[in-house]
């Protein structure tokens, strides 16, 4: 599909209901028409790496929402977008937490170490062409004290994040360094996106964007 730009664009759904991908969209100027949570089963599979914990289930997510999106007259012609995120030190994958208790286990495990993060962005063209790419981060924190923690679990930053944080908020004091993509630790690594919706004719505009 050959995209026009003279103030026409084709439709988007996200398949996440995430508003921090929402947020990370917007920021490159791409407002989905419509939000199709993907409910998937996200327990990784025995053995499983975070790379390729990822990597399907970004195409789990992608194959679910395509379903409601192809069924929707309003979305004929739409774009897809779905993401994964990961935490893992080592091969160990860390959970997204739901309650205190995992959440205060993730922080005392990071705390004072590096961490990887994963993210795995999927496009599904008009054409119902499956796109991928993955995007890799190394995250250090601080050491933690008692009362940070504490603080942080009191502030509920940590529901539903995996690693039990959310780098964009509180947590953000804690990162002593980070190598690779913030947007991908946040949610969705914004250059590869970009990258994928430009390559497939989906048009952003903004100088670069022709060149990726």
């Amino acid at each position: 599909m050959t995209a026009v730009t003279d103030g026409w664009r084709p439709r988007l759904a996200l398949a996440s209901a995430s508003p921090r991908r929402f947020a990370l969209l917007q920021q490159i100027g791409v407002v989905p028409d419509a939000v199709v949570p993907a409910a998937i089963d996200e327990t990784p599979q025995r053995g499983e790496k975070p790379r390729a914990l990822v990597t399907r289930l970004s195409r789990e997510k992608a194959k679910a929402a395509l379903k409601v999106v192809r069924s929707d007259p309003a979305l004929a012609g739409a774009f897809l977008v779905a993401a994964d995120t990961s935490v893992s030190v080592g091969s160990r994958i860390l959970p997204q937490t739901h309650t205190v208790d995992e959440a205060a286990h993730c922080l005392r495990l990071l705390s004072g170490r590096s961490h990887r993060v994963y993210t795995s962005v999927v496009v599904v063209t008009p054409g119902d062409a499956f796109r991928q790419r993955i995007a890799e981060a190394r995250v250090r924190f601080k050491r933690l004290s008692e009362s940070e923690i504490e603080a942080y679990l009191g502030s509920g930053e940590w529901r539903g994040k995996a690693g039990g944080y959310a780098i964009q908020g509180l947590a953000g004091a804690f990162v002593v360094k980070l190598v690779g993509s913030y947007s991908a630790v946040v949610g969705l690594p914004l250059y590869e996106t970009a990258g994928l919706l430009v390559g497939d004719g989906f048009p952003l505009h903004f100088s670069w964007a022709n060149s990726v």
